[in-house]
């Protein structure tokens, strides 16, 4: 597979072009937030494909894509010159989507395998063998794909948990931010959230944020001892400051208000370099931070990629309902991270 410069796996345009599309928080304390409804003008990522211009497509197994909307999302993301994938399926089922919804997969290599258990077991295999840099979901469900993955004596295993990070963007927020963890992990417990944090620092900073700012979310600001999440949230701050997790800058308890709005934090006497101004929201568990990420594209509008970190290399997890402008921003994320993994490994 091609190789790119050492000043391009780097990130020096990735950075270049995050920073040129976001801007610095410099909103008075008595700001709202319907202030800043017009501080992006525009709620897609497409900057990320600006990003990823110079760098070259990724070899991706595209594990089961046997129906219409996973088929087209890896069809769509080989036109856009992010991807090279191999498809991996049941081949005579393959061809009869592509026939039924007039998908060409002319000069694309099929993997013909029994079935999607075989499809993720096979994708695992050729990423170990480094023939692939990624992993992208078909119509295969996300456990079914990660157990694969994370299995005993996986080669795809790192010493880190595996966890996936939303990447979303909205113009009632002056910049783009992580969610994490909406989608694999259950209710982690503190040392799995530290993971989790040190995946999603190491995301922001492959998109150019050099030292994320992370808000580890509560329903409060305060520590009570009659709730968990808040006492998770001091102790990884705790864990931050012994070096214990680095390259970000971590608060928390913090409510979600006063995560991502100035004016809240100051109304409530929050003195916080991450308060309002936070790249990186760290949920308590997956059904709060599922439920916080479609809030916000469902109802903020806002555009969302969505990735999962912690093994060796990326892995591209889509829904049914992801439309087109986030499978291929999630592409795009992946194709950042592969060349990141070139030269740092993980």
């Amino acid at each position: 597979m091609a190789k790119t410069s050492p000043e391009t796996a780097a990130g020096e345009r990735p950075q270049a072009y995050f920073q040129a599309s976001t801007r610095q928080n410099v909103c008075a304390v008595t700001d709202t937030p319907e202030d800043h409804l017009d501080a992006i003008g525009e709620n897609s990522l497409q900057w990320l494909l600006k990003a990823v211009a110079s760098l070259q497509a990724i070899r991706v197994a595209v594990v089961h894509p046997c129906d219409e909307t996973s088929l087209s999302a890896a069809l769509d993301a080989r036109q856009a010159g992010l991807i090279d994938p191999v498809l991996i399926a049941p081949r005579l089922r393959l061809q009869a989507v592509a026939a039924e919804h007039s998908l060409d997969l002319s000069g694309i290599r099929i993997e013909d395998v029994a079935h999607s258990h075989a499809a993720a077991a096979r994708a695992v295999e050729l990423a170990a063998k480094g023939e692939v840099e990624a992993l992208m979901k078909g119509s295969l469900h996300t456990d079914e794909l990660m157990a694969a993955v994370v299995c005993h004596g996986s080669p795809l295993r790192t010493k880190r948990r595996v966890s996936h990070c939303f990447l979303l963007q909205t113009s009632h927020y002056p910049r783009p931010f992580i969610v994490t963890d909406a989608a694999i992990n259950l209710a982690p417990d503190l040392i799995q959230k530290a993971d989790i944090i040190r995946n999603a620092i190491e995301l922001a900073q492959v998109i150019g944020v050099a030292e994320p700012k992370v808000a580890i979310l509560a329903a409060v600001e305060t520590v009570n001892p009659a709730m968990p999440a808040t006492l998770d949230a001091a102790a990884l701050c705790k864990m931050a400051e012994r070096g214990q997790i680095t390259g970000g800058l971590l608060d928390g308890p913090l409510a979600f208000d006063n995560a991502i709005s100035i004016a809240a934090a100051h109304t409530k006497g929050i003195v916080s370099p991450v308060a309002g101004q936070a790249d990186i929201l760290v949920v308590p568990d997956l059904e709060s931070g599922n439920m916080l990420a479609k809030q916000l594209i469902y109802l903020g509008d806002a555009g969302s990629a969505g990735i999962v970190l912690g093994a060796k290399i990326p892995i591209v997890l889509t829904s049914r309902a992801d439309t087109r402008a986030s499978r291929i921003a999630s592409c795009a994320i992946a194709l950042m991270l592969a060349h990141h993994y070139r030269m740092t490994p993980p």
